[in-house]
């Protein structure tokens, strides 16, 4: 980086060392300028492992020491918008470029839970806020994010609720980069099972307790507490199921996540084709159809395009136009296993009441759950499948349209400009 880049970093960096040291309370014993400090540190180390241009380097880190300033509003729900706030202010201040200012603005929302990142800058600072989750410094951090919690709701959570919390947020955390995926993940994974572990063992020795049978009557030794055999397998066959069950849903997660990921993506896509392709018509409406009549060799080359960007408009909105059923079921369709509840199109037309029993009856049903689960998860799939056919049939028409368009009009310019030497 330039040593302009440099030295705005710098600047960066005391003044949010000084909104910690002024403006953010004690009481956030994690969310600190040690925090702030570990994340930029986090950040800088991926951005130089991915080689990330300038341009991308230095929104990404001042980013990592603005994202947590919302602290300063005394109130961690919504912070990441009075962190922006902040980093706008102080950009604006020093008179930065707008388009640096977009891009440490939507990398500081991107760290909002849940994560959305769109991009790979936006994509290491949300890994490089989680750093610690793969670090065998997880353990002291998580200690510290009790304190805090702890002291500023006044209330004390239990250790069997704090450690309830952290398995499900790291079950539902994932990282984003490939570093993170290779060398903090596995670390990440160790720190969820000995969770698990270590609840579970909980629950058995509690389970064991109460299954402790009555002593035996014996006239020539005392009475003795004998556990069932049996019963201790019944307890290991609970223990594995219940592993299965959440490796499940685990499953289940991830795999809706990416389909919607990808959903999002489709439609940020279409859109882009729409909008481009609707201002490139607007301008040849308002602007170059008026002027044919005095350009006749310009018609053919003016249709050509105007063909190109409406078919490739078409085909985006196809791509996105919604398509939903009837949204009713019966009775039958519940007993019988037909209809998936977990999709709005099928229900969104029943009362209340009915959606309730017929839910009721999904959950108690395991594997109608599950079938529910795999039906949903196969629809999104062709769902996807049609919106990225439509997508790519589109940008196609518009690459190789835009193609012949231009040469189009080459074509009407060489004609136009021999006729005019021969006149």
């Amino acid at each position: 980086m330039t040593a302009e880049d440099q030295q705005l970093i710098q600047e960066a960096r005391q003044y949010v060392t000084d909104v910690f040291s002024n403006r953010v309370a004690p009481s956030f014993l994690f969310h600190s300028i040690d925090h702030t400090r570990e994340v930029a540190e986090a950040a800088e180390f991926l951005a130089n492992h991915y080689n990330l241009p300038d341009e991308e380097k230095l929104p990404l880190l001042l980013a990592a020491w603005f994202h947590d300033t919302g602290y300063s509003s005394g109130q961690p729900r919504h912070h990441e918008e009075v962190s922006r706030q902040i980093a706008v202010e102080f950009l604006q201040q020093k008179r930065i470029a707008q388009d640096i200012i977009s891009k440490v603005s939507n990398c500081i929302m991107a760290t909002k839970w849940p994560q959305c990142p769109t991009n790979l800058t936006e994509q290491i600072l949300c890994d490089a806020d989680l750093f610690h989750l793969g670090t065998e410094n997880f353990a002291a951090k998580n200690k510290l994010l009790r304190q805090e919690l702890n002291q500023l709701f006044e209330k004390k959570i239990s250790k069997k609720e704090w450690r309830e919390k952290n398995i499900f947020f790291l079950q539902q955390h994932r990282y984003f980069t490939d570093y993170a995926r290779t060398h903090l993940e596995p670390v990440k994974q160790r720190h969820l099972q000995e969770l698990l572990t270590r609840n579970d063992k909980k629950e058995d020795e509690t389970i064991v307790e109460k299954i402790v049978t009555k002593p035996l009557e014996s006239p020539f030794k005392p009475a003795e507490q004998v556990i069932d055999k049996e019963k201790e397998k019944k307890i290991s066959e609970k223990e594995r199921l219940a592993r299965t069950e959440r490796s499940i849903a685990t499953m289940f997660r991830i795999m809706s996540e990416n389909h919607v990921n990808l959903s999002k993506m489709a439609d940020s896509k279409a859109n882009i084709m729409i909008s481009v392709n609707t201002i490139v018509m607007s301008i040849m409406v308002s602007v170059l159809l008026g002027k044919l009549q005095f350009y006749p060799e310009y018609i053919v080359p003016t249709i050509i395009l105007l063909v190109v960007c409406l078919s490739a408009v078409v085909f985006a909105i196809l791509s996105t136009r919604p398509n939903i059923s009837q949204g009713t079921f019966t009775k039958e369709d519940i007993e019988n296993k037909k209809v998936n509840l977990l999709f709005f199109g099928n229900f969104y037309n029943m009362s209340l009441p009915d959606y309730d029993w017929a839910m009721k009856e999904m959950m108690n049903d395991r594997e109608y759950l599950h079938s529910s689960m795999i039906k949903d998860i196969y629809f999104l799939g062709v769902v996807l499948a049609r919106k990225y056919k439509y997508l790519r049939i589109s940008y196609n028409i518009f690459m190789f349209g835009l193609i012949i368009g231009i040469l189009a009009f080459a074509v009407a310019f060489i004609i136009a400009g021999q006729h005019a030497t021969a006149g």
